[in-house]
C-alpha cells in the first residue's frame, strides 16, 4: 500500500508517459494531482496539455513561459564558463531540469503539495537531476518517481495501460512509435530505436532543428555577435533578449547544419548511452564566446577557467545545479566576465563555425608588442634569454647531476 500522499505536483509535458504517470499516480495514490507544463522552447503548443490534463481531472493546472528565465538564468551563465559535457555535449536536457526543479518547489509551496514527481526512468540522469534539485530546494519533500516502483516495465506494458485509460499513444509519420526526445530552445536530443545500436547512423529524417550539412547553401553566412560581460546582448547590431538571440542563433544555424553530434557518454547512474543532439545556436554561441575570450581574458585566468570547466560540466551534467561547489565556481566564472565585452565575426559553412574576427575595447591585445615587424623598442626581445634559462633551471640541473653520476 502506497503511503498517504495529499497532493502531488508532476512535471507534466502532455505526452504519452506524463499522461500514463498523471493517472498512474491518480489510481495508486488517490491523490490531487497538480500538473506543471514548462514552456522552454520546445516549440509545442502547450494548451494541448492543459486540455489533456483536464479531461483527466486534473484541477490545478499551471502553464508557464520561461523561455526568458531558462536562457538568462541557467544557459547564458554555462556558456560564460565554456562547459561542455566530456569536450562535446552542450548540455542541452541537463540545464533544463533545475528550473522545471526549481519552479516544481515554488508550485508545491504555493498550492500546498507534500510531493512532487517526474517523469524520468530509473536507468537514466534526469531522475537524479530532478531529485537533487527536489531536496536542495525543499530537503523534506516527497518524492515519487514511478519509474522505480510501477511494473509498466515494457513499452508494451505501457501501451497496454494507455490504451485501458484511454491514453492515445503518438506515432511518427512512419506510424511507428518515435524517438525519445527531449527540445527545449537550446537542443533537441535523441534516444531509443536504432539508435541503441552505436554503429548504425542516424536516420537523415529525423533531424528537425537543422538541414544536412551536405545540403546547407553553398555561400558562407557571415554572423558578428556583441558581447557584454560575457552574455550575448546582440546579432548584426540588432539587440535581442536572451531567448530571441537564441533563437536567431538557433536559425541561423540550422539553416547551415551546424551543431550535430552523435555521442556515446557515460551517464553518472553507470552505464553508455547513446544519444544524438541539434544545438544550431548553442555551437556558435560557445565558439563565439571562447573567441571573446582569447581577446579579453588574461592568460593565467583563461587557463584557469579551462581547467575548472569540465569539473563545471559535469556537475550540471549530474545534477548538482543547487550545490554550494556550483555556486561558488560560478562566482569565480562571472568575476571572469567583466571585460569580456566586444563583438565576434564568425562564418557559418555546411556544418562549420569558424571565428574570422573579433574586436573589443577591452582588448588585451597590443599590436605594437605582438608584431613582427619592428615593434619601435615596445618589446626587449634580449630579455627571452634570461627568462628561458630561468624556466630550464630545473631540468639543467637534473641532467647535470645524472651525468655526474653516471
Amino acid at each position: 500500500m502506497a503511503e498517504a500522499v495529499k497532493k502531488v505536483v508532476l512535471a507534466y509535458s502532455g505526452g504519452l508517459d506524463t499522461s500514463i504517470i498523471l493517472k498512474w499516480l491518480q489510481d495508486t495514490y488517490g491523490c490531487e494531482v497538480v500538473a506543471f507544463s514548462a514552456d522552454l522552447g520546445q516549440g509545442e503548443e502547450l494548451d494541448q496539455a492543459r486540455r489533456k490534463a483536464e479531461r483527466m481531472g486534473v484541477r490545478e493546472i499551471f502553464v508557464e513561459d520561461l523561455k526568458e528565465t531558462f536562457v538568462k538564468d541557467f544557459v547564458f551563465p554555462m556558456y560564460r564558463a565554456n562547459a561542455l559535457y566530456e569536450g562535446t555535449y552542450h548540455l542541452g536536457t541537463s540545464i533544463a531540469r533545475p528550473l522545471i526543479a526549481q519552479r516544481q518547489i515554488e508550485i508545491a509551496n504555493r498550492t500546498g503539495a507534500d510531493a512532487v514527481s517526474h517523469g524520468a526512468t530509473g536507468k537514466g540522469n534526469d531522475q537524479v537531476r530532478f531529485e537533487l534539485a527536489y531536496y536542495a530546494l525543499r530537503p523534506g519533500i516527497r518524492v515519487i518517481a514511478p519509474w522505480r516502483e510501477w511494473d509498466l516495465t515494457s513499452r508494451d506494458r505501457l501501451f497496454a495501460y494507455a490504451e485501458a485509460n484511454g491514453i492515445p499513444v503518438p506515432t511518427d509519420k512512419r506510424g511507428e512509435v518515435p524517438y525519445s526526445m527531449d527540445r527545449n530552445l537550446l537542443h533537441l536530443s535523441f534516444e531509443g530505436k536504432v539508435l541503441e545500436d552505436p554503429w548504425q547512423e542516424p536516420d537523415p529524417e529525423m533531424f528537425l532543428l537543422s538541414v544536412a550539412p551536405e545540403k546547407a547553401p553553398d555561400r558562407a553566412t557571415c554572423v558578428e555577435i556583441d558581447f557584454r560581460g560575457g552574455d550575448p546582448v546582440a546579432i548584426d547590431g540588432q539587440t535581442l533578449s536572451p531567448a530571441n538571440l537564441l533563437a536567431r542563433l538557433n536559425q541561423l544555424g540550422g539553416e547551415n547544419g551546424i551543431g550535430r553530434l552523435d555521442l556515446v557518454e557515460n551517464r553518472y547512474v553507470g552505464m553508455k548511452s547513446r544519444g544524438v543532439y541539434e544545438t544550431p545556436g548553442g555551437t556558435i554561441l560557445g565558439i563565439a564566446h571562447r573567441a571573446m575570450e582569447s581577446l579579453t581574458l588574461d592568460r593565467e585566468v583563461a587557463h584557469l577557467k579551462d581547467e575548472l570547466a569540465p569539473r563545471y560540466a559535469a556537475l550540471i551534467y549530474n545534477g548538482y545545479w543547487f550545490s554550494p561547489e556550483r555556486q561558488m565556481l560560478q562566482t569565480m566564472i562571472d568575476a571572469s566576465q567583466a571585460f569580456v565585452s566586444g563583438t565576434v565575426r564568425v562564418k557559418l559553412y555546411k556544418g562549420n563555425v569558424t571565428v574570422v574576427g573579433r574586436r573589443s575595447e577591452l582588448s588585451l591585445f597590443e599590436p605594437a608588442i605582438a608584431t613582427f615587424d619592428d615593434d619601435q623598442g615596445a618589446f626587449d626581445q634580449s630579455d627571452a634569454g634570461g627568462f628561458i634559462k630561468l624556466n630550464a633551471l630545473r631540468m639543467r640541473i637534473a641532467t647535470m647531476l645524472r651525468q655526474r653520476g653516471a
